[in-house]
């Protein structure tokens, strides 16, 4: 069956049902949290902005880390040789981020003005790129151990 939620979802059948139950899962999470901060807004006087940004932080945060817990993502991976050579993709891949991103940042924002700036910066690209690395490996040490299972 088509929706308008198709081209969100991957082509393989058992990861877009999977897919599926993430986002019903994390809209149901949704509706209880909007619920309670709808009952506790009257107690709490939360502002309006911090209840919607917690909220779509929170559905996002849920889909996404269902998504690489479950061990879905890197199918073909079920041998130390492919292991190996995904998690080089993986150490690649961020590095080539942390360079593309710098680089960009350079060439758009004409350097660094201060120091700060440049600690910031690097701040920030380390976190990211750390938070990118480490889910990208669970995932992939979570689907490589599902996937020796079903051999």
């Amino acid at each position: 069956m088509d929706s308008w939620i198709s081209f969100l979802l991957p082509n393989d059948e058992y990861k877009k049902l999977k897919m599926l139950y993430f986002f019903a899962e994390g809209a149901i999470i949704l509706f209880l949290f909007l619920i309670v901060m709808t009952v506790g807004n009257r107690y709490f006087n939360v502002n309006i902005e911090v209840i919607l940004l917690a909220s779509i932080a929170l559905f996002l945060f849920y889909v996404c880390g269902r998504y690489i817990v479950s061990g879905i993502e890197y199918t073909d991976v079920a041998t130390e040789k492919t292991y190996r050579k995904a998690f080089r993709l993986i150490v690649i891949r961020t590095m080539g981020f942390v360079v593309i991103f710098l680089s960009l940042y350079i060439i758009f924002m004409n350097g660094f003005t201060s120091l700060t700036e440049g600690i910031e910066l690097l701040g920030l690209l380390i976190s990211v790129s750390l938070v990118w690395f480490l889910s990208s490996y669970i995932s992939l040490k979570r689907s490589y151990k599902k996937n020796k299972e079903l051999l």
